[in-house]
């Protein structure tokens, strides 16, 4: 059964908090939707609602931090990293603070929000600040080993959420039959020679069904699962492309300053790699549901493929 990636989080909240983890949640009257509200239902002491008010959020778990607790953020992408970016820089990247900035609703998937709500720029702002890590979990399992790792991992954290189910990637009933994922690394899930796919987030499912796609032409493409985007595994990358020669990368984010750019820029340094990146391209989003989006965008499996045909020539 498909699981969206936030349904991972208040859980996992709570089941640290069970553990005795020394965790707090702190929301922008947004608890429901981005199910921080657990916390909030079986440890009230531990959650905070700053109400429609994102920077003072991000502002009381700097303060929380400060006071020795590991303080995660709610609220939806657009407002969670976008509305309070001034207050990530200055008062938890720049000081270090415990703060894990977790937000969900992230890309087009949010759906027919609309391209208000649609945030394509968050892993571009988010990876270049100074101490902040950065993760994208492809499905309910890897945001469950995102939200511990985090948790138990001191220093700023930001964790892409998303709103829709998702294939199931990792676990013993999941495409790949391969447990939760290491959140700092980088993982091959389909093993290939002929071209690499780099994907992150929901795209991961789409790139392995591409996989497919490509098998049926002749074409044998491996897929790495790019989790951790800052820092990034750059031996898992480079080992890949150095067998392949060509690499398509894949997120639901703008191609400006993402995962692709990421990759990009090491591989350009270290071993420069014939590319093409698929991800919505220089613009807003718009409304829809999500599977018309993932089409109109040209962020599904066919347009992977696509690409993957085109670069091998």
């Amino acid at each position: 059964m498909a699981k969206a990636t936030r349904a991972a989080f208040g859980e996992t909240l709570v089941e640290l908090i069970d553990e005795g983890q020394n965790i707090v949640a702190v929301e922008a009257d947004l608890a429901g939707s981005t199910t921080t509200g657990k916390v909030g239902e079986k440890y009230p002491e531990r959650f905070f609602n700053a109400g429609i008010a994102e920077a003072n959020m991000v502002g009381v778990a700097a303060g929380l931090a400060l006071a020795g607790q590991t303080a995660f953020t709610g609220s939806f992408a657009v407002f969670g990293t976008g509305r309070v970016y001034d207050q990530i820089r200055n008062t938890v990247c720049y000081n270090n603070l415990d703060v894990k900035i977790a937000p969900t609703h992230s890309g087009v998937t949010v759906g027919p929000d609309g391209g208000s709500h649609q945030m394509l720029e968050d892993i571009a702002l988010m990876r270049v600040l100074p101490h902040m890590r950065v993760l994208v979990p492809a499905d309910y399992t890897a945001a469950k080993a995102a939200v511990r790792y985090a948790a138990t991992t001191p220093g700023p954290f930001y964790i892409r959420l998303g709103r829709a189910g998702v294939p199931n990637v990792y676990g013993p009933a999941s495409i790949t039959g391969i447990d939760a994922p290491d959140p700092t690394k980088a993982h091959v899930v389909r093993a290939g020679k002929d071209i690499t796919i780099a994907a992150c987030g929901i795209e991961v499912a789409e790139a392995l069904e591409a996989a497919n796609m490509l098998a049926e032409k002749g074409i044998d493409a491996e897929v790495i699962d790019v989790m951790c985007i800052k820092p990034l595994d750059v031996d898992t990358l480079v080992e890949s492309v150095s067998k392949t020669g060509r690499l398509v990368t894949a997120e639901e984010h703008s191609v400006l300053g993402g995962m692709g750019s990421a990759v990009s820029e090491v591989l350009s340094e270290v071993l420069p790699t014939p590319t093409r990146r698929i991800g919505v391209v220089d613009r807003f989003g718009t409304s829809g549901s999500p599977d018309e989006l993932i089409k109109y965008f040209k962020l599904d499996a066919a347009s992977i493929a696509s690409a993957a045909r085109e670069l091998i020539g």
